[in-house]
């Protein structure tokens, strides 16, 4: 590791220590629930299937006795939602998906090894017991816990729910993000781009992470670069938000207000860390917030929000599980003069299923990342050939 520089892993680990979930808990309709963090365990108040029942289309029948070729009189005709009869001997019932088993029958014999006439039909095959039968609390016992706290609630979570009669979800409230951008250069698309004036990128960026991750967004827009606007803007985030997140303005220019600006309204931390791109970062709090303060470089903000905010974020909305899933990758490239920090380098998939780099990794090129499908997460001073393994951490990991 570079001289002086703190760790990816010593920096995420002392910004975690730091992290917890929301107190506040509030009850939502399960229909609504989806992309929520669940608070708490959900156990099933019943058995799935409550019956047993069929799991194809065809004909109950009792396996007594029973052989291929024997004729039966069709006696009733069962679909979903409906109760049979008791099987008389010497029947079948004609049955559909999902419709309950009549008391008397064991199997189901397919529609497709059967042979109807008129109200009698002619089994192709013997069954044996059990054939075709979804038994009571086969996928669910009343009293299992079907939902762990502390994750994210997906379609499939809130159809379990709801399959076992689930009205409403305990969910942590959404976490309140500020965001807001420093710099007299900056400017909206569609304003007048003037000499040595940039448009924002990072407000878009930042903005659309903040709602990719559920966020309860507030944007206090572009401030002056003056120490009092900047605290002005700082003091209403804090009291407003449960975490402050800037780009830009924490290192020692004369025109960086960010940093003098947190440590007169509460505590700051400055790190420096072995990481390319994005090698400062700020941590701080201000009352009951937190802040996060990124570098301004457009990639370099992108990626430390994904590796640092993202995870403290996450922890902070009440989920336990934050550090993304790698992907054991080919390199279709060479990385002959590594860097001696981390380096998150920005890579796609190509169609013989290997990771390709994009032309340049200049932290300035945000083309890069929209190139992208993800990051490749390379130690310090590892020379890659092609053919190598290398680590990838896909955007689909990192956007949730």
């Amino acid at each position: 590791m570079s001289q002086g520089l703190l760790s990816v892993d010593e920096a995420l680990a002392q910004l975690l220590s730091s992290a917890r979930a929301v107190a506040d808990i509030e009850e939502v309709p399960t229909i609504e629930a989806t992309g929520r963090v669940l608070a708490r365990a959900q156990r099933s108040t019943m058995d799935v299937p409550p019956m047993d029942n069929s799991a194809m289309d065809g004909y109950a029948v009792s396996t007594k006795d029973l052989s291929p070729g024997k004729n039966l009189k069709v006696a009733q005709r069962i679909m979903a939602g409906s109760v049979g009869k008791a099987l008389a001997s010497g029947t079948a019932a004609r049955i559909f998906t999902g419709a309950p088993i009549p008391p008397g029958a064991d199997a189901i014999v397919m529609q497709e090894h059967c042979e109807a006439t008129g109200d009698s039909v002619t089994l192709k095959r013997k069954p044996a017991p059990g054939d075709w039968v979804r038994r009571v609390g086969s996928d669910i016992r009343k009293g299992k816990e079907i939902l762990v706290p502390g994750k994210r609630l997906l379609p499939q979570d809130t159809g379990l729910a709801a399959s076992v009669g689930i009205q409403t979800l305990p969910v942590y409230r959404r976490v309140k993000l500020g965001l807001f951008f420093t710099g007299d250069e900056l400017l909206m698309p569609g304003e007048p781009l003037a000499p040595g004036r940039i448009y924002n990128s990072n407000r878009f960026t930042l903005r659309g992470l903040a709602e990719v991750f559920d966020c309860e967004l507030t944007d206090y827009g572009i401030v002056p670069d003056t120490l009092e606007a900047t605290r002005e803007v700082l003091r209403r985030a804090a009291a407003e938000c449960d975490l402050v997140v800037t780009s830009g303005g924490v290192s020692v220019g004369d025109a960086d207000y960010v940093k003098p600006a947190v440590e007169a309204e509460g505590k700051l931390l400055m790190w420096r860390i072995a990481m390319k791109p994005g090698r400062p970062l700020a941590f701080g709090s201000i009352k009951d917030s937190f802040f996060i303060g990124l570098p301004g470089n457009p990639v370099s903000s992108f990626v430390t929000f994904l590796i640092f905010v993202r995870p403290f974020l996450l922890r902070t909305q009440g989920i336990t599980a934050v550090a993304p899933r790698y992907i054991d990758a080919r390199a279709d490239f060479d990385w002959p003069e590594p860097d001696s920090r981390r380096e998150f380098l920005r890579a796609k998939w190509n169609a013989k299923g290997g990771l390709e780099l994009y032309p340049t990794q200049d932290s300035a090129v945000l083309t890069s990342t929209a190139w992208a499908d993800g990051l490749v997460d390379n130690p310090a001073a590892k020379a890659v050939k092609k053919g190598d393994t290398v680590r990838f951490l896909a955007y689909t990991e990192l956007y949730q």
